[in-house]
This record gives structure tokens, C-alpha cells and sequence, in this order.
């Protein structure tokens, strides 16, 4: 079954482009029925206009707080049959009035190891804190910060030379791997939350 995915995005979108190159490949059986950004001028609303995918800028500014701005998105979503939606590169926490529109469907990528260096910047607090590895993070949202249930995690080495920007380019290209596999798995109804883990069953549920 394919699965109707909504995405938020405040960005450039790569982690959009990545997950339409793989529904576009067959590698992923979903659709993108919505991207939404609370910023106007975000790439990602270009990537999704060039696809025919409806594109929608709302501004947080516009509402009374968070949650009021967050049952604006889910209606919208809703509106649009999303069955899942994917954080692909968005810069604001979700409330839990958003997550109890789409519970265990909220889906993060995180430039780091999760549960280390959350939140902003993750390939500098790596760097300065001197690991030898760092890589990216699928995982569940949930009310904390990158706290939700991991999916999967890629790693990648950190050389001495390496910068925040080399280093986030390597943990990138994990990235644009790691999440259409994610989501292809939720497609697949291969996910299962239990408790702080999230099993992967080898093989697809029979209906």
C-alpha cells in the first residue's frame, strides 16, 4: 500500500529531495501529498512545486502560540490524507497537539548519534567534543528534543582535519541513505514501538 506522506521542512529540503528520488526509484512506496515550511523563501517548497507537490508556506507568526500554529499544520495534513509526516530538516519543536494528530507517525532525521548532541548544530558539538564517530539518526518524535524512540543511526568516521562543514557534508550523504530506508520500513509496516525501542520486523505484516 503506498504510504501519503506529509513533510515539514524549513530548508534547502536535500532530505526532501532524497526521499522523492526514492519513491521516483521504486525504493520507497509512498507518495508526498503535502511539504509545508515556516519559512517563505525555503528551498524546499521550490523542490516541491517542481515536483506538483502541493507547497504550502504558513507563518507561525500568524498564530496565538505553538500548539495553535501546530493544530493549524495537522489540519492541513489531515486535509491532504498524509498517513505519516516527515521532519526533513525543520527547525521548530513539535507540540503535543501535533503528535496526538499523528501518534507514532512523526518521523526526525538528526545530524548526530542520538542520545548524543541533540538539538541545534550536532556535527559542531560532535567536533568539539572530540569523538571519533558521529553519523545520523532516524527516529519517532516525541514532546522532548531528538528524545523519540531510533529507528536506525548510520555512523561515520571524524578525522583530525575534518570541519563542521566536511563533517556535515559526510553525515549528509548518510542521511539522504538512511531516511528513504527509514520510511520505506513505516511503508512496510515494519516498525514497532516498544517502549523506548523500536523493533524491525523482518518481514512485511500480512494483512
Amino acid at each position: 500500500m503506498t504510504l501519503k506522506i506529509g513533510v515539514l521542512a524549513s530548508g534547502r529540503g536535500s532530505n526532501l529531495q532524497a526521499l522523492l528520488d526514492a519513491i521516483e526509484a521504486g525504493t520507497v512506496d509512498g507518495q508526498v501529498v503535502l511539504v509545508v515550511s515556516d519559512r517563505q523563501n525555503a528551498q524546499a517548497l521550490e523542490r516541491a512545486s517542481a515536483k506538483s507537490i502541493p507547497a504550502v508556506h504558513l507563518s507561525p507568526k500568524n498564530y496565538s502560540d505553538r500548539a495553535a500554529y501546530d493544530r493549524a499544520l495537522a489540519a492541513l495534513f489531515k486535509e491532504r490524507g498524509a498517513e505519516a509526516v516527515v521532519l526533513a530538516g525543520y527547525m521548530r519543536i513539535i507540540s503535543k497537539s501535533f503528535l496526538e494528530a499523528f501518534p507514532e507517525k512523526v518521523v526526525n532525521i538528526h545530524p548526530a548519534l542520538l542520545p548524543a548532541f541533540p538539538g541545534l548544530h550536532g556535527q559542531k558539538q560532535a567536533l568539539d567534543y572530540g569523538v571519533r564517530y558521529s553519523g545520523c539518526t532516524v527516529h519517532f518524535v516525541d514532546e522532548g528534543m531528538d528524545t523519540g524512540p531510533i529507528i536506525l543511526q548510520a555512523v561515520v568516521p571524524v578525522e583530525d582535519d575534518d570541519t563542521e562543514e566536511t563533517l556535515a557534508a559526510k553525515i549528509l550523504k548518510e542521511e539522504h541513505r538512511l531516511l528513504p530506508q527509514a520510511i520505506q520500513l513505516f511503508s512496510q509496516g515494519r516498525l514497532r514501538v516498544e517502549g523506548r525501542k523500536v523493533r524491525i520486523l523482518k518481514e512485511k505484516p500480512t494483512l
